[in-house]
C-alpha cells in the first residue's frame, strides 16, 4: 500500500485479528467519524437550519443544510409523540421519536411531505436514490428532560450528570449503501468527501447531534422564553448514543477485503509513528486518565477491564517515546495495549491521511482462475494456518431472522434453523476445501469447474490479505459477537463502550466533536473527550 519503515514493522495479524484484542478496540485518528470532521473543518463547511416547523412540544420537521465541496447535503428529520411504553432499543421496535434522512441536495415541500409520511414508517417505507441513509433515535428521555427543565430554570446542568450519560438521542439504526431502496453506495462513492467508507452515515449522525442540542434549547425556550441557552463545552460533550447489536456483526466477514483495507492502514500508520518515535504529549496521556475515571459501566467484566487499565495507566512511565510506551504497553492488558496503540496514532505529526485514503474498497474480489491448486495449497497453508488446526466445536449458528431480516445466532444443539445457516464458517469451509485441494493437481478452473461449490471460499482465499479474516473460529463456543462489535464501532469511532450483554452495547459517537459553531476550532484535536 505504502512505503513501509525497516526498523519497527506492523503487527502480524495472527495478534490483531484475534477477537480477545479485537474487542479492547479503542477509536484512533483513522475512525472514520474524525475523518468526516476534519473534511468539514478542510471545507469551511457551514451548516444552514433551513427549516425548523417544530411545535411547543418538540414534534415536527426540520433541514440541515451542509454544503461539502460544491455538493449540498440534507438531514431530514421527522418528530413524533412516543409513548414511553413504545420507546425500546430494539431493531424489532415500530415507533421512535424521530426518524431522519440524509438527502442528497435540498428537499423540495413535495420531498418533504414524501419523507415524513416515509421516515416514520422506517423499513417499511418507499425511497428514492436521493436518501444516502435512514435513521431513528429515541430521546434519552431522564438526561433530555433534565437538561430542558435546568435551561428552563436559567441554570446550566451539572457536568457529572451530562456526563454519566452523555447524549440526548441514542440511535437505533444508522442505515446506508442502498438498503430498503435508498441509494447505492456506488452512485456517490467518486465525490472526494464520500470515498472514505461510512462518511455518509457519519455525516448523517453528527447533523443529528446537531438537532438534539437545537430540540432542547427549543423546547426549554417554549415553556420560558428568557431559558438559558446550553453552555458550548457541555454541549460539546454530548454526543450521540447509539444501541448496536448482531446485525452489524456478519459485516465484517462478508467484507474481509474491506476490512484488511482498514487494519492495514491502522497498522501501517502504526508501524511508521512507531519509528518515529515522537515524544508523547503529556496533555493526550492526562485526557485518557480522565477519560477512563469518567468512563463506568454496569456490566461486571467491562468495567473490570475499565479499573485495570485505570490501576496500569497510573504507572505509565514519564515522558516516554512512542517507542518506550509501546514497550511498556506489552506488558499490561490487552486494554491498556489497544489504548496505547491509539495514543501513538493521536501524537503523531506525520500525516495520516495517506493511510485514511486507502481504507475504502470499491472493486470486485479476484479469482484468478489460472492458478495451480498447488499455489491454492501453499496459500492455505500459509494463510490459513489458524483454520486448518482449528479443532473447536461448532456451538453456534448464525442466521437472518424473519420479521426484521437482521443477523442473529442461534445455538445448534438447542434451537432449530441450522439448515438455514449463513455462511460464516470460515473454519469450516476453509478445512473443507483443504481436503478437496489434497489430491487435486491442476488449474483453479479445472477444480471449480468439478467442484463449484467452492468457488466462494476459493475467492475468499485469494482475495481476504494479510489483515482479511478474523482468526477465530465465529462458531465456536467461545466466540462473543460484541468482540466483533467493538471492532467495528471503534473504527467508526465510538467511545464509552458500554456492553448490555455479549450481543450489544451502547456506545457514544461524536463526544467532544466540534459543533457547528466551532469546527475548526480547536479543530481536529476531541479524542478521548473528558470533562
Amino acid at each position: 500500500m505504502l512505503d513501509q519503515p525497516t526498523n519497527i514493522e506492523p503487527r502480524l495479524p495472527n495478534s490483531v485479528m484475534r477477537l480477545a484484542r479485537m474487542g479492547q478496540s479503542m477509536p484512533h485518528k483513522l475512525s472514520f467519524s474524525r475523518q468526516i470532521i476534519r473534511c468539514l473543518i478542510a471545507n469551511k463547511a457551514q451548516v444552514d437550519r433551513a427549516v425548523w416547523q417544530i411545535n411547543q412540544h418538540g414534534h415536527g420537521r426540520a433541514v440541515y443544510r451542509v454544503d461539502i465541496n460544491g455538493n449540498p447535503y440534507s438531514l431530514v428529520a421527522v418528530s413524533s409523540p412516543l409513548d414511553d411504553s413504545m420507546r425500546s432499543d430494539r431493531v424489532i421496535a415500530e415507533a421512535w421519536d424521530t426518524c431522519f434522512t440524509l438527502f442528497d441536495g435540498v428537499p423540495t415541500k413535495s420531498d418533504l411531505d414524501r419523507l415524513e409520511l416515509n421516515q416514520t414508517r422506517q423499513e417499511a417505507g418507499r425511497y428514492s436514490k436521493n436518501e444516502l441513509t435512514l435513521s431513528r433515535a429515541n430521546k434519552s428521555m431522564r438526561l433530555f428532560q433534565y437538561v430542558r427543565d435546568c435551561l428552563v430554570n436559567g441554570e446550566q446542568p451539572e457536568a457529572n450528570r451530562i456526563n454519566e450519560i452523555g447524549y440526548l438521542m441514542r440511535t437505533t439504526a444508522v442505515y446506508g449503501n442502498g438498503k430498503f431502496g435508498i441509494a447505492d453506495r456506488h452512485d456517490y462513492a467518486d465525490r472526494p468527501e464520500m470515498a472514505a467508507p461510512f462518511q455518509a452515515e457519519m455525516l448523517t449522525v453528527w447533523l443529528i447531534r446537531e438537532f438534539t442540542h437545537d430540540l432542547v434549547e427549543h423546547c426549554a425556550a417554549c415553556l420560558n422564553p428568557n431559558a438559558a441557552r446550553l453552555d458550548p463545552a457541555l454541549k460539546r460533550h454530548l454526543g450521540v448514543g447509539n444501541a448496536t447489536g448482531l446485525g452489524m456483526a456478519p459485516f465484517l466477514v462478508h467484507h474481509p477485503e474491506l476490512l484488511n483495507r482498514w487494519v492495514t492502514a491502522r497498522e501501517e500508520a502504526l508501524a511508521v509513528a512507531l519509528n518515529a518515535n515522537e515524544q508523547l504529549r503529556g496533555d493526550l496521556i492526562d485526557r485518557v486518565e480522565k477519560h477512563l475515571e469518567q468512563w463506568n459501566v454496569a456490566d461486571a467484566e467491562g468495567q473490570a477491564n475499565i479499573e485495570r487499565s485505570r490501576a496500569e495507566w497510573r504507572n505509565i512511565p514519564r515522558a516516554p517515546t512512542a517507542q518506550e510506551l509501546i514497550n511498556w504497553a506489552k506488558t499490561m492488558s490487552l486494554g491498556t495495549h489497544e489504548l496505547v496503540v491509539s495514543l501513538v496514532l493521536e501524537n503523531t505529526c506525520i500525516d495520516l491521511e495517506p493511510y485514511a485514503q486507502a481504507m475504502a474498497f470499491e472493486g470486485t474480489p479476484a479469482l484468478n482462475l489460472g492458478v495451480s491448486t498447488a499455489v491454492l495449497r501453499d496459500r492455505l497453508a500459509s494463510d490459513y494456518a489458524w483454520a486448518l488446526r482449528d479443532t473447536s466445536d461448532e456451538h453456534w449458528f448464525w442466521y437472518v431472522s424473519e420479521n426484521k431480516l437482521e443477523p442473529r445466532i442461534g445455538e445448534r444443539t438447542r434451537q432449530e434453523g441450522s439448515d438455514r445457516e449463513r455462511p460464516l464458517a470460515i473454519v469450516r469451509n476453509m478445512q473443507a476445501l483443504d481436503q478437496a485441494l489434497a489430491d487435486f493437481d491442476g488449474t483453479c478452473l479445472e477444480f471449480i469447474s468439478q467442484r463449484p461449490e467452492f468457488v466462494t471460499t476459493i475467492r475468499r482465499l485469494m482475495s481476504s490479505g494479510q489483515y482479511g479474516e478474523i482468526q477465530d473460529n465465529l462458531l465456536g463456543p467461545e466466540m462473543r459477537p460484541i468482540d466483533m462489535l467493538r471492532f467495528k464501532l471503534a473504527f467508526f469511532g465510538a467511545t464509552k463502550f458500554d456492553p448490555k450483554s455479549c450481543l450489544w452495547t451502547r456506545i457514544t459517537l461524536f463526544q467532544g466533536a466540534p459543533t457547528r459553531d466551532a469546527l475548526g476550532n480547536p479543530g481536529d484535536d476531541w479524542w478521548l473527550s473528558a470533562l
